[in-house]
């Protein structure tokens, strides 16, 4: 059987083993096994849990389940609500000032724990009810945070760009860094989209009440005083430093990525013990067996997908795929748009995790070859993949906001994110244009490549 034949068997079969219904981690584990049986040596199969064990005996994994941990701690507290109202209180006046609000908070959330279900089950628990409650329409309500929400995998610390400095062998601090310019930038496009269509809903509410109709929340004024806002402060700054503490030491090479992910969940779970006074085993436990269910189910679909990826290059199906890519000679732009095509139509499907283990080893050469900057297509990969956070048929986020406001309806969730998914796109062709708005931080603070 040529490599050819072999690859688009091995996909063919991998594809009817998911829409099988059988979870992602186990369908890799069965079509990997499958095909080490048939078409590898038999001693291959007693090497099954070496070659697992080896592929993830990563000290930069490590870093995986401390982050979780971390961002359990603040998703499982009311630190969420505390920093929305903060923000809130602060902006309320600036024209569309709720929503600008829910993307800041969205943004530092996502900064402190790393995961966009975490970011917008936190974030939107407290923000889609007050949108509502002031007159946002429950789309736009639900878009926003589902789209800010899509912050947590691009924002450091992300688990997902840590996978990916794992399968690219790229460094991981330089590619924290990197997420930071693009991140702030999409926090601008989302605010600014918050600012334009909480204008147009004003105006249409208050062109309704000038004919007669009912008066819209959306024209009440809400007044906060001095001593209210400043009083909001003292349960959010501790977070903030929180989050300042760590890149710190990180970046200020006082700590490696795991020790800083260890350091980040020690000093979350004492800031909920200080302020909230969650330290009983009962308080705890929530966030200690979230942290152990989402830490065991993502290192599953990591060591499966490492175990896929490996049998996929023994077979010589990556090595042949990347050298078919490439003997396409394909222009350096043709090239990234049918990849980042690939990513778009994988993110259907799959989660970012097993989307960049998965592709990893076929995309990665013929780009190097190419001549891109990995961590540039990195940041633009991870922007691709907030994408299919927010995008049906699988969305991760639109379900996690369906789960919070069940009685707005799916069809309201979905065009009330289109937007968003549009400013991501507008994201995409800007680092196309100009990607030192990636490359730029951690060449000023790293040194240049």
């Amino acid at each position: 059987m040529s490599e050819l034949t072999l690859g688009a068997l091995y996909g063919a079969v991998t594809l009817v083993v998911m829409f099988s219904g059988m979870p992602i981690a186990f369908a890799l584990g069965v079509v990997a096994t499958a095909f080490m049986y048939f078409f590898m040596p038999p001693s291959s199969l007693d090497t099954i849990t070496q070659n697992v064990y080896e592929e993830m005996a990563s000290i930069t994994l490590l870093s995986i389940p401390l982050f979780i941990l971390k961002g359990a701690a603040i998703g499982k507290s009311p630190a969420g609500k505390d920093l929305y109202s903060a923000i809130h209180t602060w902006m309320h006046k600036i024209p569309g000032g709720l929503g600008i609000a829910n993307v800041f908070a969205c943004a530092l959330f996502a900064a402190m724990a790393g995961s966009s279900p975490a970011t917008c089950s936190a974030i939107g628990s407290a923000g889609i009810p007050e949108m509502r409650k002031r007159g946002y329409s429950p789309g736009f309500a639900a878009g926003i945070i589902a789209a800010g929400g899509t912050l947590g995998i691009l924002l450091p610390p992300s688990i997902t760009m840590i996978l990916y400095a794992v399968a690219a062998e790229q460094s991981l601090g330089r590619l924290f860094l990197a997420g930071i310019g693009p991140g702030i930038l999409l926090v601008v496009l989302f605010a600014g989209y918050a600012v334009y269509r909480a204008r147009k809903e004003y105006r249409m509410a208050l062109d309704i009440y000038q004919k007669g109709g009912e008066k819209s929340a959306y024209l009440e004024d809400e007044h906060f005083t001095l001593r209210e806002k400043v009083e909001m402060l003292p349960r959010v700054l501790p977070f903030i430093v929180l989050l300042i503490g760590v890149m710190v030491a990180l970046y200020g090479g006082f700590a490696t990525p795991s020790e800083t992910a260890g350091l980040g969940a020690l000093l979350a779970l004492a800031l909920l013990a200080v302020i909230y006074g969650v330290w009983k085993p009962k308080d705890l436990s929530p966030i200690l067996g979230s942290s152990i269910k989402e830490s065991t189910m993502l290192l599953l679909i990591i060591g499966m997908s490492l175990l896929y990826s490996y049998v996929m290059s023994y077979l010589h199906i990556s090595q042949s795929a990347a050298a078919w890519v490439v003997s396409l000679h394909l222009s350096k732009w043709v090239l990234l748009a049918v990849i980042l095509l690939m990513v778009i139509v994988f993110g259907f499907f799959l989660p970012p995790v097993s989307i960049i283990l998965m592709t990893a080893p076929i995309i990665l050469p013929p780009l190097r070859e190419a001549g891109f900057d990995l961590i540039w297509f990195g940041i633009v990969m991870t922007v691709v993949m907030e994408m299919g956070l927010i995008h049906p048929p699988v969305g991760l986020n639109i379900f996690v906001i369906k789960n919070i406001a069940p009685d707005i309806p799916l069809k309201d969730v979905v065009w009330g994110v289109f937007p968003f998914l549009l400013l991501m796109v507008l994201a995409v062709l800007l680092l196309c244009v100009f990607p030192s708005i990636a490359t730029g931080l951690p060449d000023m603070i790293m040194g240049a490549k």
